[in-house]
């Protein structure tokens, strides 16, 4: 049995009175391509964050390889599901890349080229960043975090604002990335035919952990109903 690579245990956040997770207990292993899916308000986001170390846990214990995910930020690759930023900031999308850091001293910037051909933006490289669509823009936080060979790629919602075949295309880069390199991929995603198509791994949050297992084991018509209070239904994209 494979030892769990992430580890997420008696895990509580609030915000205030409001309760966004209480006392979740999970494990993830090393390589694998798992899906967190609930309904609005389940607590996945606030859950990425401490998985990426923008938050520390006061209630509970969040690890990565054995160590805080704070430690480990620069062997993860994170794209949130909002980034606002300035867009009358005159940086281009090379330079935006150029910021990301890095565990590897030796990769530098030269894989900027390679990370936006793989999501189909090389030619606007010396684009400014404000210009771009939001479509455009979603892609470039992909490749961002693709770059350096992450040992952890984390998505929360990453098709947002990207066409459907835009979004066949991500997800198809996702496995090819996590076949390749070996990378942990970790996606938040409302689409479940995605989810059961692309993933090997599925919890479902809903501020407590209400199933976690195989897509086949998981998404049934009765653990979505227990999941998301109404009857819900996989319809497959083409």
């Amino acid at each position: 049995m494979k030892k769990d690579y992430i580890i997420v245990n008696n895990l509580t956040h609030t915000y205030g009175d409001f309760v966004a997770l209480n006392n979740i207990s999970f494990g993830i292993t090393k390589g694998d391509i798992v899906a967190i899916i609930g309904p609005n308000g389940s607590g996945k986001t606030t859950l990425l964050r401490y998985i990426v170390g923008l938050i520390s846990a006061k209630k509970g214990v969040v690890s990565v390889g054995g160590k805080s995910p704070k430690d480990m930020r620069k062997h993860i690759g994170y794209v949130p599901q909002h980034f606002t930023f300035d867009r009358t900031i005159p940086i281009t999308v090379q330079e935006f890349m150029a910021l990301e850091s890095c565990a590897k001293i030796e990769h530098e910037c030269k894989n900027i080229k390679k990370a936006l051909r793989a999501v189909g933006m090389q030619k606007f490289a010396r684009q400014k960043l404000g210009t771009l669509s939001g479509g455009q823009f979603q892609r470039v936080m992909i490749a961002r975090a693709l770059l350096h060979e992450k040992d952890i790629l984390v998505f929360d919602e990453p098709a947002t604002g990207v066409d459907v075949a835009g979004e066949q295309t991500i997800y198809d880069l996702m496995k090819h990335i996590n076949k390749e390199r070996g990378s942990t991929c970790i996606i938040v995603s409302h689409d479940l035919s995605i989810v059961s198509s692309y993933v090997n791994t599925v919890i479902c949050i809903n501020k407590t952990l209400v199933c976690q297992g195989s897509p086949e084991k998981v998404i049934t018509p009765k653990k979505l109903k227990a999941l998301f209070g109404a009857a819900t239904g996989v319809y497959h994209s083409h």
